[in-house]
Parts: C-alpha cells; structure tokens; sequence
C-alpha cells in the first residue's frame, strides 16, 4: 500500500476520512498525528469544544502566557515596570483563559476588566497584550460572524479611549493596536470557517458512507430473496414431480405382481431420471451466482417464455392434462422470467393441489404494452394440505411486483370450481403493436397414458 504523506482529515469519533471520500474506522494509536505539521492541522480541524484534554490544554496555555507576560514586563520598556499591584493584575487576568473554550464571551470580560485597570496605571503596556489577543481568538473562533464583530468593536473602541488618556499623541500606537485586534479577529473567524467546512466534508463522506453501506445490505437482502424464490420454484417444482413420479412407479409395481408392467417402471424411472438432471443443471445455473461476479457464465440464460413447453410436458409426466397457449413475441428477459417462475409455481400447485388428473389451461399472449398470462384448474382435489403455510403464493407476487406488474390468485368464480392465477406484467420494451394471434407457440398437450 503507497504511504499518503498527506495531512489526514479526521472525523469527530476518530474515523479518517479517505481522498475518496470514504470513512476508514482507525484505532487511536494510527488515527494519532505523527508528524509536527499533521498534528498541529488536526488540532485546526478539531472541535475546539470536543477536543480531548481541552481544560488541561488550557490551563498550560495560560501558564505559558502569563510566563511570557512577566518576561515581556521585566525585558521590555513599554510602560512602568508592574509593582505587587501590577503583577496581581497581570496574573489575575491570565486566570480566566483556563476556561476560554466554555464562556468566550465571559472570559474576555473577565480578562478585559484587570488589563484594562493595567493600562490605566500605565504599565508596561505590552505585557498583557498576548492574553488579550487569545481571549479574542477563542471568541472569534467559537461565536458568531455578527458577535464576534460587535465585541471587535468594542474593544477596539475602549482600547481607543485608553489610549487616548495615557497616550493622546501616539497616532502608531493607535494603528498598532487597532491592527492587531482586526487581524486576531479574523483569524479566528477564518479558522471558524476552515473547521465548519471540514466538518461538513466529513459529515458528507460518513453520509455517504453509510449509504453505501446501506445500499450493499439492501442489494444482499435483494439478492438473497431473488436466490430464495429461484430454489423455492425450481425444488418445489422438481421435488413434487418426481413425487407424482415416484408414486405411479410404485403403484405399478404393487398392483399386480403377477403382471408387471416392465416398460411402465421403467418409464416411470426414467421420467424421475430426466427431472432430476433438469432440476440438477438448473439448481447449479442458480447457484453459480453466489459465485464471484468473475466467474465465466455464473449467470447462464434467464428462463423464458421459450422454457413453457417443457413445464407443460413436466406436468404431463405428473398426470396432469395441460393446454398451453402462448402469444407473445419480444418479450424482455426479466419479463419472461417471471412469467416462466409463475407458470412453474402455478403448475406445481395445480399437480398437487387440484386433485388426481387435473386439468390445467394456461395462456400467455402479449397485448400492447403488457405481458398477460392465467393458470386455471378444474380444482377437484382438497383445500387442506396439512394446516403449513407454503410460499408459492407470495414467491408469485413477488415475482410480478420484482417487474412492476400485478398479481390476483383465488377461486374460479360463477360456481365452476378450481383456481386461477392471473397476473399482468408491464413489457416497456416490447412492440406498441400487439402480436398476432395466430399460431400459438404451444397447443394443447393431453395426459399421459396409463
């Protein structure tokens, strides 16, 4: 991984923010600044009423200038040097700086009332000046644009009149002082503006983070649904068939032994041979997509309306009698997908649901713009399967909502008995003129002997 000598933007919880704009979650130890430079940007950066050992920071702050304060009093001749009664207010007014970053606005008054009693006894006038700046900084720094101008005001209006008691001839001494605090207060101001920028960048990249994050749980969750209905449709589909299968081997088998139907068997054996190598190849297409996205053909080809044939011979195999019609042409791979996932539930359904030998009609044809499709039955077998709730019915819906079609599924009505699933799915990219309704794909196909 290349080194990034760049000066790192870190986040109030301690997560480091990426060129990219991603949010890398760091330990204490490597989101510390190592370099001088870095460490004094992330002291810029940082909240100054979130930053940690902020009233230890302080208070070494303030030492440190009251230090420098005694040592600009005792070196330098700008006014009398401080007697006890200078000195008490010298420190007295570096005291209130411990607590700068909490009342800004109450430390500088309580800073501004001794250095103001300094001044007026003609002090060494520089002495003081380094707290005062400071307690304009933090003001500037941590207020508002309007605030912060009001105080500059102010102070620059009382340092005036200071000056023009104990200095009225001292023009450069006026400049001086009303340079320094415009300078101080803008300053503060700018930094204000850096940190709230800095802060809105990484408010945006945690945002975005978080979206991306969100969208990747949703996709896995889309995904891990979409791979759910597919196993569901093509193992109930398969799994009951061989079922149906199985059961007409043995029922050859233990109705006359004396006369064993030998072709009949074997028959029977080979139908439950094809389904499972059917279901075999297809459970493997659907698996494959768990696969990396690398993977040749982890796809394979969707299911389409071009499949139906084979479910209508599936079915028949089952015993059930079955007509298939279908009129569409050009319908999108998603579309017929879901129109062949449907029909497949709906058939299985009908296999083990609708009795023995049932009577299955199905037609799928397009009309402009949509894709139309019914499964009905002539019903005749029991409503109750054992009191457990299957997933057929939702895995349908879902299937035509995942294209933005609908789905109704329910009784025949006018007394003719049975089940119906219809569903209507949108088809954007087929042709606005309807098919022909001529030649169907598939006619009917009747039920198998014996």
């Amino acid at each position: 991984m290349p080194d990034d000598r760049s000066a790192p933007l870190l986040s109030r919880r301690g997560a480091s923010v990426k060129e990219d704009g991603r949010v890398q979650a760091t330990t204490p130890a490597a989101s510390r600044p190592s370099r001088p430079g870095e460490r004094i940007m992330a002291a810029i950066n940082r909240d100054p009423l979130t930053a940690p050992h902020r009233d230890r920071n302080d208070a070494v702050l303030a030492v440190f200038l009251a230090a420098a304060a005694a040592c600009v009093a005792l070196l330098t001749d700008e006014g009398r040097r401080p007697d006890a009664v200078g000195w008490t207010l010298l420190l007295v007014a570096h005291v209130p700086l411990v607590r700068r970053r909490h009342r800004p606005l109450l430390v500088l008054c309580l800073v501004a009332a001794p250095v103001a009693a300094f001044h007026a006894l003609d002090y060494n006038h520089s002495a003081p000046g380094p707290a005062t700046m400071t307690a304009l900084y933090t003001l500037a720094a941590t207020g508002t644009v309007r605030r912060t101008l009001v105080v500059g005001f102010a102070v620059i209006g009382v340092g005036l009149s200071m000056n023009a008691v104990t200095n009225p001839d001292g023009m450069v001494e006026l400049l001086r002082i009303t340079g320094w605090v415009v300078a101080v207060l803008f300053c503060g101001i700018d930094v204000r503006f850096y940190r709230h920028y800095v802060a809105s960048i990484v408010e945006r990249a945690e945002r975005a983070e978080r979206t991306r994050e969100e969208e990747a749980r949703r996709r896995v969750a889309e995904e891990r649904l979409r791979v759910a209905r597919d196993l569901h449709d093509l193992l109930a589909h398969s799994i009951t068939l061989i079922g149906v299968q199985t059961s007409v081997a043995a029922h050859v088998l233990t109705a006359d032994p004396e006369r064993l139907d030998r072709a009949a068997v074997a028959k029977a054996l080979d139908d439950i041979a094809e389904t499972c190598r059917s279901a075999r190849g297809e459970l493997r297409t659907t698996l494959e997509v768990l696969r990396g996205q690398d993977a040749p053909d982890a796809r394979g080809p969707l299911p389409g309306l071009h499949g139906l044939p084979d479910l209508a011979e599936a079915a028949r195999l089952a015993g059930a009698r079955v007509d298939l019609s279908v009129r569409a042409d050009g319908v999108p791979p998603a579309v017929g997908a879901a129109a062949y996932r449907i029909v497949q539930e709906a058939l299985t359904n009908a296999v083990r649901h609708a009795g023995p030998e049932p009577s299955v009609h199905v037609e799928v044809h397009a009309e402009r713009g949509v894709l139309r499709l019914a499964v009905t039955d002539d019903g005749t077998g029991s409503d109750d399967h054992g009191g457990i709730p299957g997933f057929g019915l939702v895995g349908m819906r879902e299937r035509a909502r995942s294209v933005g079609g609908t789905f109704d599924a329910g009784p025949r009505g006018g007394g003719a008995g049975g089940f119906e699933v219809t569903a209507v799915l949108p088809t954007p990219t087929a042709s606005a003129a309807p098919a022909p309704p001529a030649a169907p794909l598939t006619t009917a196909t009747t039920q198998r002997d014996g």
